[in-house]
């Protein structure tokens, strides 16, 4: 089973992408969690480029396309998805990628409510699954925290792990193949 990691922060240091190296530290054998690192690389969205979308923008769609699920973390800007983060998606509304695929929206902010109520707005009418179960807040932000400080707090690791577990269960029961996958593998 193959989880793509999309960070909605540009930071070097960002508690969101220190939330999904987490997940992929946490995430059990036979799942295989890809954080996605080349969103700075998308350019500016332009619909003109349907039929001749830049090598970035492909290279997306197929991380994409070979995920079973998503998680997705984001901070809030301004009240707000920041703009990185929505230009990815919008250069994915008409392809369809995200189309009936799981996803789960990390928050590792619980100040940050505004962000996330916009990025499951967007993912629902791209219609995606999104996983409410497995789309939980974290609260790691201003801790200082790296990813083993994820995973040796009892508390934080433990969310972590829910929010994966009731992923893969979405993943599951909407794809037969990566349930066996998932089997096989264990």
């Amino acid at each position: 089973m193959r989880i793509l990691a999309i960070s909605g922060s540009l930071r070097r240091i960002s508690s969101s992408t220190t939330l999904l190296r987490a997940v992929g530290v946490l995430a059990p054998t036979g799942v295989e969690v890809i954080l996605y690192e080349d969103l700075a690389d998308l350019p500016a969205f332009n619909p003109d480029l349907e039929g001749a979308e830049p090598s970035s923008v492909l290279a997306f769609r197929a991380q994409l396309n070979c995920a079973d699920g998503v998680f997705i973390s984001s901070p809030e800007y301004a009240h707000g998805v920041p703009g990185s983060l929505k230009n990815a998606l919008d250069w994915i509304v008409g392809s369809g990628e995200l189309v009936d695929k799981p996803v789960a929206i990390l928050n590792a902010s619980p100040m940050a409510t505004y962000a996330q109520a916009s990025l499951t707005e967007t993912i629902t009418v791209m219609s995606a699954r999104v996983i409410t179960e497995a789309s939980l807040t974290i609260p790691i932000q201003g801790r200082h925290l790296d990813e083993n400080g994820i995973i040796a707090d009892p508390r934080l690791s433990h969310l972590v792990v829910t929010a994966i577990k009731e992923l893969i269960t979405a993943i599951e029961t909407s794809s037969p193949g990566a349930h066996a996958f998932a089997e096989s593998t264990e």
